[in-house]
């Protein structure tokens, strides 16, 4: 048996399912699984590693082609000025989405405010 952590075991490590384990892998976000000799796929640490990334990069809003592109510069194994490029941008448009989500946050807090004073609640 190769060695390596399962699918269901993946899917716990990085909390994505085992139909998006399978469609990472189909579109090239994965690359190098093994296989046991019953043909199930087995992931490595470093695999592991770079999924939990990936899930990072998606759950801050990066789109899949976005995730492509960093695959793809990842797997030519130079290109890191590139890779720097395209990090700075995504973080230039997270932070925005961080401010917005600030000010939402304030206007909701102030809402808050008003709401517990007109009921004497202590916040």
């Amino acid at each position: 048996m190769t060695p390596g952590l399962t699918v269901a075991d993946t899917a716990d490590k990085t909390g994505l399912t085992a139909h998006t384990l399978r469609y990472y892998e189909r579109v090239g976000l994965i690359w190098g699984v093994e296989r046991d000799a019953a043909g199930h796929r087995r992931y490595t640490s470093g695999q592991v590693d770079w999924l939990v990334l990936l899930t990072r990069l998606r759950a801050t809003g990066m789109p899949i082609a976005g995730m492509l592109r960093y695959a793809e510069l990842v797997k030519s194994g130079r290109a890191d000025a590139e890779r720097l490029d395209l990090l700075r941008d995504h973080r230039v448009a997270l932070a925005a989405r961080v401010a917005e989500l600030t000010a939402d946050l304030a206007v909701i807090d102030d809402k808050i405010a008003v709401y517990e004073q007109r009921l004497k609640i202590e916040p």
